[in-house]
This record gives C-alpha cells, sequence and structure tokens, in this order.
C-alpha cells in the first residue's frame, strides 16, 4: 500500500504556522526586511562539507541552493539594511534523524553589528519562541581542549588525524585540519556540551568559511565564528562576516583545491558575488537556523520528518 499520508500530525503542522509567524512578528517589530530570493543559481557553495544538488534548466546546470547567503549579501551590497529570508534550503546527502535533503532556513543579517551583538539577538529570538534558556557563551578552544585534550590552534596535524581516525574507525591520515576538527568536535564534544542553550565562539581559522579572522584573549588568530547548541543539538551558525573580495576569492580557491583533492565536483566560483563585494559589502553579522531543528526541541521530537508535512525520503544515516 502506497503510504500518501503526512508525517506529521495537524496539532504539529499549526505549531509550525505559528512559530513561522512568530519569527516574522519578531524581525517585523525590528525593522528587519524579509526577503524573497532565488532557490536556483549558476553557483553552488564551494565548501568542501557541503554538497549541492543540480538540475538541469534549458540545457544549463543550475543548482539548488543550500544557503541564500550569496543573494542576501548581494543586496546588502545595495544599500538593503538589515534582512532575513525564511525558506527552503537544500543540501545533497543530508538524511536522518535530523537531516532531509530540503529543509526550512532562518538566515539574517545585521549590517553594523559584529557577531556578539547577533549572538544576543538569537537569544532573545529563541526566547521570545519559548526557549527561555539562560545562554552560557564558551570559546571554543576552551571546550574542545577541556574535552579532548589537545588545543585545536596548536596541536599538530599528525596529531589530529590520529585522534580522527580512532574516533571514527576510519583513516584520516590523508584528512585536513579542518575535517579532522570537524569530526572530533561532532563526536566528541558536542554531545558532551552542557544541556541548554550553549554558544561556542572563536573557531579555528581553518574553520573560518566566510568569517573575519580575528585574535582571541590568548593572541590566538581565530575565526569570528560562532555556533548555537541546545541541549547538544547544532540550531544555528552564525558570523562577523568577511567583506574582503580577494580574502574571499583566494577562500574560493582554496576550497576549490580541496575539493579536487576529495574529487568532488569543483564548483565555479560566484563572480556576481565577488564583484557585489568590490562594490562595497558593508560590515555585518549574519546568522543560519535550522527551523525544522528549533521546532523538533520546541516539541521534544527526536524525528525531523515528524515536524515535515512530509518527510519521508531516502534511508536513515543516524
Amino acid at each position: 500500500m502506497v503510504n500518501w499520508q503526512p508525517t506529521a500530525s495537524l496539532e504539529t503542522l499549526r505549531c509550525r504556522a505559528k512559530v513561522q509567524a512568530q519569527i516574522r512578528q519578531f524581525f517585523e517589530a525590528r525593522d528587519v526586511l524579509e526577503v524573497d530570493v532565488p532557490v536556483l543559481s549558476e553557483t553552488g557553495v564551494t565548501d568542501l562539507h557541503i554538497d549541492c544538488l543540480h538540475t538541469q534548466v534549458s540545457g544549463d546546470i543550475r543548482y539548488l541552493q543550500s544557503s541564500p547567503e550569496y543573494f542576501m549579501k548581494r543586496l546588502l551590497a545595495s544599500d538593503s539594511g538589515s534582512i532575513y529570508y525564511l525558506g527552503k534550503a537544500f543540501r545533497d546527502g543530508e538524511v536522518g534523524h535530523r537531516h532531509r535533503p530540503e529543509f526550512t532556513m532562518l538566515e539574517w543579517y545585521r549590517a553594523g553589528w559584529d557577531e556578539c551583538q547577533l549572538m544576543g539577538e538569537v537569544a532573545s529570538l529563541l526566547c521570545e519562541l519559548g526557549l527561555k534558556h539562560s545562554p552560557q557563551t564558551l570559546m571554543y578552544a576552551d571546550v574542545f581542549e577541556n574535552i579532548t585534550g589537545l588545543n585545536p590552534h596548536s596541536a599538530v596535524l599528525a596529531e589530529l588525524q590520529s585522534r580522527a581516525s580512532h574516533i571514527s574507525g576510519s583513516d584520516f591520515s590523508d584528512e585536513s585540519r579542518s575535517t579532522c576538527l570537524d569530526l572530533i568536535f561532532s563526536l566528541s564534544v558536542a554531545p558532551q556540551l552542557p544541556d541548554g542553550l550553549v554558544f561556542v565562539h572563536n573557531y579555528p581559522v581553518c574553520q573560518s568559511a566566510l568569517a573575519k579572522i580575528g585574535k582571541d584573549q590568548a593572541g590566538n588568530t581565530v575565526a569570528r565564528r560562532f555556533e548555537v547548541f541546545l541541549n547538544g543539538v547544532e540550531l544555528a551558525n552564525g558570523y562577523c562576516e568577511l567583506v574582503d573580495p580577494v580574502e574571499q576569492k583566494s577562500r574560493f580557491d582554496a576550497d576549490a583545491v580541496l575539493r579536487q583533492a576529495m574529487k568532488k565536483t569543483t564548483m565555479p566560483v560566484d563572480t556576481k558575488l565577488l564583484a557585489a563585494m568590490e562594490s562595497g559589502l558593508p560590515d555585518c553579522a549574519g546568522v543560519a537556523l535550522g527551523v525544522d531543528r528549533l521546532l523538533m526541541q520546541l516539541l521534544g521530537i527526536d524525528d525531523i520528518s515528524h515536524v515535515m508535512s512530509f518527510g519521508h525520503i531516502g534511508h536513515s544515516r543516524e
């Protein structure tokens, strides 16, 4: 028999609609403009750890966007002011209890803000939605070293590769520093984070992605990036955004080298984003939050398909 029914209850779908309305009210009260941007583009992201879905449009390859970031930054460079997007995003290979290849993302950018101000607003939004936790703010290096005994900034690559191999049961001897840190954090550190709302910030520079580089209190060079965890589950990822087009192009090129080494598709560079940055991307901070995961936390649901109207797809990887 064909299973045609929704995977979420009607009660859950009503809650979902209410939460999305509350999100819009939150930003309207703060004069942050909602924007609708394309989900199809000529380019995808270059990030080694994100695989974009693609399709053909009139014979040309177009990529389903893993984030609205590039389009939103083009709006910021056009003097849009602070903006947000609430809609669909897509990532290949994302199937599990907390993952689907099609999901709902809330992403917003605050012109003239830094990452500390934005962390405060994330906490305010979650509180308004009913998650009334007192947030804890932890330095990546502190929590990583406390749990693993390794300093993520100074540990030699071979040591990180060995630890990642031991934890995963796979061979990480040829993996990059960023990949090893990501694996160790995901499997060893994140599960031991305190319950409640936790902000982890000042990431290793090799995980800077699209964040500015700065210095922490110990003088380490760090990425001005933060992630948000609720009861050990990652909800959001934010940056004090990189605005230098030359540095951005350099990072795109470095990503291409890594993707080639991993025999992954090399993504075309988004030249329109670089042109927008050259014209003047304002100082800003941005964050992307997984709405489906947020709903799971609000409702105490442990399978993402049960907060989606139709979440049947693929096989679980978790």
